[in-house]
């Protein structure tokens, strides 16, 4: 498993890949047609596009051997609360094809991406996770990570009784 920078040029897989790993997690989440907005908003190549040349955005694809089979989005800032400390990072997206997941994949690429940001000169790493998500919690905690706050998805279609998010964050400071 390694994580490979994703260029302008990888934008129709990545549209590929986001769309089916985040479909085959999500889709119980929504009302409606809700997931189906969502994701013609965050999946869109202009918005893609548009993150992947800024500098404060690093995509990256989670290969297995040959197969990009996941994604990542990193930001150099964090969104929840906003703030734009040089110190912290955070993981805005993390996608894994459904026929990936449960093989190790994910922590491979958590553990990949954790070095990552020490190299950068972070002292904190931050995410935000379902509060009902239990199992990504878990995950999230054998890792390191520790709760910091409550936040809430505010997006039209997504089930209110879903919305709650644990803020969770590592201390990188050595």
């Amino acid at each position: 498993m390694v994580l490979k920078s994703i260029t302008t040029n990888d934008i129709l897989e990545l549209q590929k890949i986001y769309v089916k790993a985040y479909s085959s997690v999500f889709s119980t989440y929504w009302i409606e047609n809700g997931m189906e907005q969502y994701l013609t908003k965050e999946a869109d190549y202009i918005g893609l596009k548009s993150d992947i040349e800024s500098l404060d955005h690093l995509f990256y694809f989670i290969k297995d051997n040959t197969r990009n089979v996941g994604f990542i989005k990193l930001n150099h800032f964090t969104q929840d609360p906003p703030s734009e400390n040089k110190d912290e990072s955070e993981l805005e997206k993390i996608y894994i094809l459904p026929e990936y997941i449960g093989k190790g994949i994910g922590k491979e690429a958590m553990r990949e991406l954790i070095s990552l940001v020490k190299g950068l000169g972070k002292k904190q790493f931050f995410l935000s996770v379902v509060e009902s998500n239990d199992d990504a919690i878990a995950f999230y905690k054998k890792l390191g990570f520790q709760f910091h706050s409550k936040t809430q998805i505010n997006e039209p279609g997504f089930r209110e009784e879903l919305r709650g998010m644990d803020r969770m964050v590592l201390n990188l400071k050595e």
